[in-house]
């Protein structure tokens, strides 16, 4: 099973997303880890649970390069709007997509 790793400022808005790509992809009929953490706890988390792709929240996107360096998956930020929305079906694709990459 892949795992999805959301990040934002303190893992809070990040995790009602969480729930909206759980929703989307049961409806797709497709199973992944997905969770939300902190900025701060990215490198215990990368340890703990290895994640397949990470994804950052727009407020948390200056950590991007910093991230990117910590590990050897796929990082992107959210798309603004899609974060915005809660948009847990379009987040969870650009997750897929990144996967597939």
């Amino acid at each position: 099973m892949k795992t999805i790793m959301l990040v934002c400022a303190g893992g809070m808005s990040t995790s009602l997303l969480v729930s909206k790509m759980d929703e989307a992809a049961k409806k797709e009929n497709v199973t992944y880890k997905i969770f939300a953490t902190g900025a701060s706890a990215v490198p215990d988390e990368l340890a703990d649970k290895h994640p397949d792709v990470i994804l950052l929240g727009p407020q948390v996107r200056y950590i991007e390069s910093k991230v990117q360096k910590m590990t050897d998956v796929p990082v992107a930020v959210i798309d603004m709007r899609d974060y915005g929305t809660m948009n847990g079906k379009n987040v969870l694709a650009t997750a897929v997509k990144l996967l597939d990459a």
